[in-house]
C-alpha cells in the first residue's frame, strides 16, 4: 500500500515533465497510475469481505507514538476503488478536454496525481497525524488545482475561498482528533472508534464536535457550503473528480469512519441532522433554479452532500447501509454528469442550458450517457440511484434518528422532489429546446475518447443497478459495524416491492417532474425571496462582516500612538503574569547566591545601568541609541567575562550592526525627540518602564530556580568532544546536536530579509547599485587603488569626481576615508572567513563571520555609499540568501549519503599531500550556508534602508523633495 503511495508521489513529480515532452497525449500514460490503484484493491476485496483488513506501515515519530499505519477494510476499500477508478477516466479524459496550447498543463498534471495519492493515503489512513496530513494535503492541491487559470481573477477568488474555509475546517478537526485520541490513549484511528463508546464528557463532545466541524466544512455543508459552487471556476475535470468524486466525499468518509463509536455522544446527531438537513434543501433550491449548467450540478452536490451526512450521521445499520450506496452512486451519476457538461462546454462553446438548442439529436450517445447518469441522480428505475434512494427511505422508517425520524424524512423526500426537478432540468436544457427560442446550436463532434469517461461512468449508473446483488456484500460488511435500529435488517435491492418507501419514490419523482416544467419553473424562479440564499451573497456578506469587525477593532485597539500600544502590552504583562508571580509565591523560592564573579563584572553593570538611564534622559535620536549601544556592549562584556566568549562576540556584532541599521532609518527622521515627551509623561513611563524591569528580573531569577531536572546540555560537551566535531561547544550545538533549531532560525532571516526589501522597493531588488560590475568598467585612469585594478576594486579617478560632484542630497565623501577603508577591508573580510573556519574550535563559526564580513560592507558604505557598497559587493543580495539556505539543506541531506540521518555530521579525515594531516567536518558546509545568509540579510538591509532610499533620495521630482528638518539633524544622519 505504501508503495503504491509512492508511486503516485513519484508520478507527479514526473508528470510536468512527460506532458512538456509529449504533450496532453501524457495523460494517457499518466492514467495507469490511479489505473493501478483500481486493480490493487480489486484483488484485496476478497480479504475485506471476508472480514479481513489489508495493513502496512512503519514508525515514524516513536517519542510521540505516531506512525505511518494505513489500512484497508470495507471502508476504506469503497472509497479507494470510487478515487481510482475515478481517478484513471479522469485523467484519461484529460489528454482530449484540454488543448495542445492550453497553459500550465505540465504543472496541473503533476498536482492532479498528487491529489490522487493524497486522497488515496486520506481514505487509507489509520493514524491521526497521517489522516490530517493527508486531508490538508487534499486542501493544498484542490487549492492550487482551483486556480488552474491563475490569469482569471474568479479562478483566484474561487481557490482561495476554498482553502480558507476548508483549511480553517482541518485546523478545528485537528483539535478534536487530538481530543478524541488522547481520551482513548491511542492515536489509532481504529483504536479509537473501537473505544469510542465507552468515552464520555465534556470534553469529548467538544472533540466530536470539532471533527465535525471539519467534516462539514470539507463536503461543504451550512454554514460552509457557499465554497463549493464557487470552486466551479476549476476546469471540468476537477470539478468532476474533486467535487464530485473525491475531496468532498472525504467529509462524508470521516462521519462515516467515526459514527460506530461517537454516533451515541449528545453533540453528534443534532449538529449532522440540522446542518445535513439544511443543506439538503437550500442545495436542491438553488440548484432548481441554475441556468448554467455546471452551477446546476455544482448546488445539487451541496444538496447531495448533505443527503449524504444525513444518513452517515444516524449512526444505525440501515442509514449506514444507504448512505455507503449513495456514495457510490452519486460518485458514479454526478462525475459522468460533470465530464458530460465538459463536453458540451468545449464542442457548443456555452453551458447556458438558455442557448442550447439540439444537442440530443447531434450527440446522441452523450446525450444517452448523461441522461442515464440524470436518471441515476433523480431515483429512476432500474438505476443504481434509485435502489439507494429507495434504502434510504426505508432508513428513516425504521427509525433512523429515533423520535425524529419522520419529519427528518419528510425533509428528504422534499429535497428529494428537488433533485427530480434538477435532474429533468438538466436534461431537457442541455439535450432539447424547451428553454431556447434558438433553431440551432453550433456544435463540434467530440472524438471517442473524448466521450469514452462520461459514457462508461453513464453506463456503470444503469449497470450497478441490476448488479447490486454483487455490489451489496461489501457495502453491508460495513454497515454490519453499527448497531441496527430495526428487527428487519435493510437490504439493497432492485425491485423492493409495493412498499412505502417506493410509494414516496414516486411521489418524489411526480412532483419533481412537475416542478421542473420551463412554466412552472420560471414561476419558482421568480421568487425573490430566494435570491437571499445565493451562496456569493453569503460570502461576501460574511467577508464584508469580517472586515467591518476587524476595522471596529482596529479603530478601538489601535489609535496610532506606538507610547500606548506598548504601555497597554507591558501592562497586561503586568497585570497577567506579575500578578501570577506574586499569587503563587514563587518569589519566596528565589535565591540569590551571589552578586558577581570579578569586580570587573560590577565595573561592566554599571556601565549598563549608567547607560540605561543616560539613554532614557538623552534628547536627540542619535545620541539615544548610541547610549542603548552601550547597554549591548556592557552585557557582552558581561558574558566575556562569565565565560562565554562566543556568546560575547556575537553579542557585540549584533550590537553594532543593530546601531548601523537604527542609524540608517534616524535618516528619515527628525533629530529631536523631546518634543512630545514632556516631565509628566517621562513620569508616567517611568512608572511603567520600573515594575517591567523588575518583573522581567524576577522572571529569569524564578526560572532559574525552578529547574528540577538536569539540564540537557551538560552532555553537549562530552559529545562534540567523544565524536572529535570539534572543541568549541557553542558553535557545534548550533550546526550539529540543534541543527534543526539553526534551520528555522535561517528561515527567519530569510523571511526577515525578504520583509525588509518587499517594504523599501517599489517593485523588486535592485540588485547591484551603481558602481557595480553590472556596469560595463571603463579602463583604469591614473595609479592606485582607486584606479579600479586588482583586488582592490573601486572605480575610476572620472567616475570617482563625479561621485564626489555636489549635487542634491549627495552625502559628502571623503577620499582619504575612502583610500583607507579599501586598506583594512581586505583584513576584515580575512578575518571573517577566520572566524567561519576556526569556529568548531574556537569563538567564531558562520553566524559571527558572516556578521563581520556584513560590518566590513557597513564601512565601505559609510565611507562612500551606494556606490562604493556597489564596488564591495557586486552580487545581488537574494543570490546570497537563495545559496546560503540551498547549502544548509544540502549539507543536512548530506548525512543519509554516509547511512546516517538528516543533519547528522560527519567527520573526514586523513593524510593529504603537501597539505598533511587533514580533519574536515561535514558540517562546515552548513556554516558556510549560515555565513552567506547572514552577509546576504545585511546586504539587504543596506540597500534597502540605505543605497535604495539614497537613489530614491537622489530622483529629481517633487514626490522625491527634500523635507525639511530640524537643525543638527542632516549632521546627525550623516553621522
Amino acid at each position: 500500500m505504501l508503495v503504491l503511495l509512492a508511486v503516485h508521489a513519484a508520478a507527479a513529480l514526473l508528470a510536468p515533465v512527460l506532458v512538456r515532452s509529449l504533450g496532453r497525449s501524457a495523460f494517457l500514460g499518466l492514467a495507469l497510475v490511479p489505473a493501478a490503484g483500481f486493480a490493487y484493491v480489486l484483488t484485496r476485496l476478497p480479504v475485506v469481505l471476508d472480514g479481513g483488513e489489508v495493513t502496512d506501515g512503519f514508525t515514524w515519530i516513536p517519542a510521540l507514538g505516531v506512525d505511518v499505519a494505513v489500512r484497508l477494510d470495507a471502508l476504506s476499500a469503497v472509497l479507494s476503488l470510487l478515487v481510482t477508478g475515478v481517478g484513471a477516466l479522469v485523467v484519461l479524459y484529460c489528454a482530449r478536454y484540454f488543448t495542445p496550447s492550453s497553459g500550465g498543463l505540465p504543472r496541473f498534471a503533476g498536482v492532479l496525481l498528487a491529489f490522487a495519492g493524497a486522497m488515496l493515503a486520506l481514505v487509507w489512513a489509520d493514524d491521526v497525524v497521517v489522516l490530517y496530513v493527508s486531508w490538508e494535503l487534499t486542501t493544498i492541491f484542490s487549492f492550487l488545482l482551483v486556480g488552474q487559470d491563475a490569469h482569471k481573477r474568479a479562478s483566484r477568488a474561487a481557490a482561495m475561498q476554498a482553502l480558507t474555509i476548508t483549511a480553517a475546517g482541518g485546523l478545528t478537526m485537528l483539535v478534536g482528533l487530538v481530543v478524541l485520541a488522547e481520551a482513548a490513549g491511542t492515536y489509532r484511528l481504529s483504536g479509537i472508534v473501537a473505544v469510542g463508546p465507552s468515552l464520555g464528557g465534556a470534553a469529548v463532545t467538544a472533540g466530536v464536535i470539532c471533527v465535525l466541524v471539519g467534516a462539514l466544512s470539507k463536503s461543504a455543508l451550512i454554514p460552509f457550503h457557499f465554497w463549493l459552487p464557487s470552486a466551479m471556476a476549476a476546469p471540468t475535470p476537477v470539478s468532476a473528480f474533486l467535487h464530485a468524486a473525491a475531496m468532498v466525499k472525504a467529509g462524508v468518509y470521516l462521519v462515516l469512519r467515526l459514527a460506530p463509536g461517537f454516533a451515541d455522544d449528545p453533540g453528534w446527531r443534532p449538529v449532522v441532522a440540522i446542518a445535513a438537513g439544511a443543506t439538503m434543501l437550500l442545495g436542491g433550491i438553488v440548484a432548481a433554479r441554475q441556468t448554467d449548467l455546471k452551477l446546476l450540478l455544482a448546488h445539487g452536490t451541496v444538496s447531495q452532500l448533505g443527503f449524504m451526512i444525513l444518513l452517515a450521521g444516524a449512526g444505525t445499520r440501515d442509514a449506514a447501509l444507504a448512505a455507503i450506496g449513495l456514495v457510490v452512486a452519486h460518485a458514479l451519476f454526478k462525475s459522468a454528469l460533470f465530464l458530460s457538461v465538459g463536453v458540451i462546454d468545449r464542442c457548443a462553446g456555452t453551458r447556458d442550458l438558455r442557448e442550447l438548442s439540439g444537442l440530443g439529436r447531434r450527440a446522441p450517445a452523450l446525450a444517452i450517457a448523461a441522461t442515464l447518469a440524470a436518471a441515476s441522480m433523480a431515483g429512476i428505475p432500474p438505476l443504481l440511484g434509485f435502489v439507494t434512494k429507495e434504502g434510504a427511505f426505508e432508513a428513516f422508517l425504521h427509525r433512523a434518528y429515533g423520535p425524529f425520524a419522520e419529519v427528518l424524512l419528510a425533509v428528504v423526500v422534499l429535497g428529494s422532489v428537488l433533485t427530480v426537478a434538477y435532474s429533468a432540468r438538466f436534461v431537457l436544457g442541455a439535450f432539447t429546446d424547451v428553454f431556447t427560442t434558438d433553431a440551432r446550436t453550433e456544435w463540434i463532434r467530440p472524438g471517442a475518447l473524448f466521450l469514452g469517461a462520461p459514457v462508461l461512468l453513464g453506463l456503470a449508473s444503469l449497470v450497478a443497478g441490476p448488479a447490486i446483488p454483487g455490489i451489496a456484500p461489501l457495502l453491508t460488511r460495513y454497515a454490519d459495524t453499527l448497531a441496527a435500529s430495526y428487527p428487519t435488517p435493510l437490504e439493497l435491492k432492485l425491485w423492493p416491492g409495493l412498499t412505502v418507501a417506493f410509494g414516496l419514490s414516486v411521489l418524489a419523482i411526480v412532483l419533481g417532474l412537475v416542478l421542473a416544467w420551463p412554466r412552472v419553473a420560471a414561476r419558482a424562479a421568480a421568487v425573490r425571496p430566494l435570491h437571499a440564499v445565493r451562496s456569493e451573497v453569503t460570502w461576501r456578506a460574511l467577508v464584508h462582516a469580517v472586515e467591518n469587525g476587524a476595522l471596529r477593532v482596529t479603530a478601538q485597539t489601535q489609535r496610532g500612538s506606538l507610547a500606548v500600544v506598548l504601555c497597554t502590552i507591558l501592562g497586561v504583562l503586568v497585570a497577567g503574569p506579575g500578578v501570577v508571580l506574586i499569587a503563587s509565591g514563587a518569589l519566596g523560592e528565589v535565591r540569590v547566591d551571589r552578586v558577581a564573579d570579578s569586580p570587573a563584572q560590577v565595573v561592566a553593570a554599571v556601565l549598563a545601568v549608567a547607560s540605561t538611564v543616560a539613554a532614557a534622559r538623552a534628547k536627540r535620536r542619535l545620541a539615544a541609541v548610541l547610549l542603548v549601544g552601550g547597554l549591548g556592549y556592557a552585557v557582552a562584556v558581561i558574558f566575556a567575562l562569565a565565560g562565554a566568549p562566543d556568546v560575547a562576540l556575537t553579542q557585540a556584532l549584533v550590537e553594532t550592526m543593530t546601531l548601523v541599521v537604527v542609524v540608517l532609518v534616524l535618516r528619515r527622521l527628525p533629530a529631536d525627540i523631546t518634543e512630545h515627551h514632556s516631565p509628566r509623561r517621562r513620569l508616567a513611563r517611568l512608572l511603567i518602564a520600573a515594575p517591567i524591569g523588575v518583573l522581567v528580573a524576577l522572571l529569569g531569577a524564578t526560572a532559574l530556580g525552578a529547574r528540577t531536572a538536569e539540564p540537557v546540555s551538560q552532555a553537549f560537551p562530552s559529545q562534540a568532544y567523544g565524536f572529535g566535531a570539534g572543541q568549541n561547544v557553542v558553535n557545534v550545538t548550533l550546526v550539529d546536536i540543534r541543527a534543526w533549531d539553526t534551520i528555522g532560525e535561517l528561515s527567519v532571516l530569510l523571511a526577515a530579509a525578504t520583509g525588509v526589501a518587499s517594504l523599501v522597493f517599489l517593485d523588486r531588488r535592485t540588485g547591484t547599485p551603481p558602481g557595480g560590475t553590472r556596469r560595463r568598467r571603463r579602463a583604469p585612469v591614473g595609479p592606485g587603488p582607486v584606479a579600479g585594478s586588482g583586488w582592490l576594486r573601486g572605480p575610476t579617478l572620472e567616475r570617482l569626481a563625479r561621485q564626489l560632484r555636489p549635487g542634491p542630497r549627495v552625502t559628502e565623501r571623503t577620499l582619504l576615508l575612502e583610500v583607507v577603508t579599501r586598506l583594512v577591508f581586505p583584513t576584515i573580510m580575512v578575518l571573517s572567513i577566520y572566524f567561519l573556519f576556526a569556529g568548531h574550535n574556537a569563538p567564531g563559526g558562520g553566524f559571527a563571520g558572516g556578521l563581520l564580513a556584513g560590518l566590513a560592507l557597513v564601512v565601505r558604505y559609510v565611507a562612500g555609499g551606494r556606490y562604493e557598497l556597489g564596488e564591495a559587493a557586486p552580487v545581488e543580495a537574494g543570490t546570497l540568501l537563495g545559496t546560503g539556505l540551498l547549502l544548509a539543506g544540502l549539507s543536512g541531506a548530506a548525512g543519509l549519503l554516509f547511512g546516517g540521518e538528516v543533519l547528522q555530521t560527519w567527520v573526514l579525515e586523513g593524510e593529504v599531500p603537501v597539505l598533511g594531516h587533514v580533519k574536515f567536518v561535514s558540517s562546515l558546509i552548513f556554516d558556510v550556508g549560515v555565513y552567506l545568509i547572514v552577509v546576504g540579510l545585511v546586504l539587504d538591509v543596506l540597500r534597502s534602508l540605505g543605497a535604495e532610499l539614497d537613489r530614491l533620495g537622489d530622483t529629481p521630482g517633487p514626490s522625491n523633495a527634500p523635507t525639511r528638518q530640524p537643525v543638527g539633524a542632516e549632521k546627525e544622519a550623516r553621522a
